[in-house]
């Protein structure tokens, strides 16, 4: 099947199912219409598309998959067969399933007034003044053929809204899973709003919990008001079967703190698109990301950070810890816009190949139109120190433990910049048993996966 086979099997699957997309909202729906027209001219990127170039995205959407364009029920009671294993970190906690908020979620009855929390498909209509101001308003959906197909394609997702002044104490806990007896496509569409002098914390942990092939193209679109703080932590843990397409579009105005952090523990194929947008003065932006591959996996991480405005600091680090056949990617851009002066924009991506199999590309970016800024960007592929490695061993410690502190320290600068104490431990403990080779699975999840 070529490429263009591939686009029209989408372009029908929109058009056959059109009355089933419609979820009432004719702002949504005039979107939805106009995505599919943007899909049609831009298509499924190749690796024609500089964007796209270390990701073949064509073998993965020519599969034929189950789609979704109503919730199915599910006759087993999601909250009791899973627990996700982070026993000290007290969250606001919902589920989604295959890209569905649960109905059946337990009641979030502790919080602060005014902060909703649900389907994305029941409440945006109750917000029509948020969506028309800014639904799909910076997600590219006019420049990127993934992004199309999610807004034509998707219903639900998750919809959180925090009023001002209001700070969230605990986090949101967000748990995407994923469960079929068939081969499935999940389309997933997310919005966040923090009004200003607002404070939350979002931790969005992936699953599968079955053996199919899933393919994800989930779009979050996040909004930070001014004087907001925002913590965002994605923990990506899914099987070697699975595929995720996670798209995640940042705008910020004045005095806005955003840090983001993206830990790809497992899965067959993963690509994050992160995009920010400092539309401000004096906006700050972290972002780090780090992941581990081994066997045949591909992690392609492309990131764009773009200062419009004077006096915004960006800092950015992504690592990577390559094993096997596994591949990996990075690209990532930072636009200095005309009169953005006193900018300072930082950005390294630093990576370890443990076998000569492996293979890692990497490209940082700099695009500058002002003068009065300080940037850098660098980027390394390498093996692990031989010197560190002599020292340790020359102290006793085996390879196999020595090679295991050594990319423990490498990982150990992007995990300590998690703001929650509860998950930085978590995560430590998760990439140990990453790094020893254990696929590590919820204590509590009846399910066995096959990796």
């Amino acid at each position: 099947m070529d490429i263009s086979e591939i686009n029209n099997k989408y372009v029908s699957l929109f058009r056959d199912n059109y009355k089933l997309l419609k979820n009432g909202s004719k702002y949504i729906d005039d979107i939805r219409t106009d995505a599919i027209e943007k899909f049609k001219v831009l298509g499924i990127p190749d690796r024609k598309n500089e964007n796209y170039l270390y990701t073949d995205l064509k073998p993965l959407f020519e599969r034929k998959y189950d789609q979704q364009f109503e919730p199915h029920e599910i006759d087993i009671d999601i909250n009791e067969v899973f627990k996700c294993d982070v026993p000290e970190l007290d969250t606001h906690l919902v589920l989604l399933v295959n890209g569905w908020y649960y109905d059946n979620n337990a009641p979030l009855s502790d919080l602060p007034e005014g902060v909703v929390i649900g389907s994305f498909a029941k409440l945006s209509g109750k917000y029509p003044d948020l969506i028309r101001k800014y639904y799909s308003k910076y997600s590219d959906h006019d420049k990127d053929g993934i992004v199309a197909l999610n807004t034509a394609l998707a219903k639900d997702g998750l919809f959180i809204y925090v009023p001002e002044g209001v700070i969230l104490e605990k986090p949101v806990q967000v748990i995407n899973m994923l469960l079929s007896d068939q081969d499935m496509m999940a389309n997933q569409r997310n919005f966040i709003f923090l009004e200003k002098d607002s404070q939350a914390k979002i931790i969005i942990c992936d699953h599968t919990l079955s053996t199919p092939r899933f393919l994800t193209n989930s779009v979050t679109e996040v909004v930070v008001s001014e004087n907001a703080v925002f913590d965002y932590y994605n923990v990506q843990n899914e099987h070697n079967m699975s595929t995720q397409i996670n798209s995640t579009f940042i705008y910020q105005k004045a005095n806005s703190n955003v840090l983001s952090n993206t830990i790809s523990l497992h899965g067959g194929i993963i690509r994050n698109n992160i995009k920010v947008i400092m539309d401000d003065e004096r906006c700050e932006n972290n972002m780090y990301g780090i992941f581990f591959s081994d066997k045949d996996q591909h992690v392609d991480n492309f990131t764009h950070i773009d200062h419009k405005k004077p006096n915004c600091i960006s800092k950015e680090l992504f690592k990577g810890i390559l094993d096997d056949n596994s591949t990996g990617a990075f690209a990532g851009r930072i636009i200095v816009r005309e009169g953005a002066q006193r900018t300072n924009a930082f950005q390294a991506n630093n990576n370890i190949l443990l076998t000569d199999q492996a293979r890692m590309n990497t490209k940082p970016q700099l695009e500058i139109y002002a003068d009065d800024v300080k940037c850098s960007h660098g980027a390394t592929v390498g093996q692990l120190d031989e010197d560190a490695m002599f020292y340790l061993r020359s102290r006793g410690i085996g390879e196999r433990e020595a090679r295991l502190m050594l990319m423990t320290a490498f990982a150990g600068e992007v995990i300590g910049t998690i703001r929650i104490k509860p998950l930085q431990d978590r995560i430590y403990e998760l990439v140990e048993k990453r790094l020893r080779g254990e696929f590590s699975k919820c204590n509590n999840c009846v399910f066995q996966c096959k990796q």
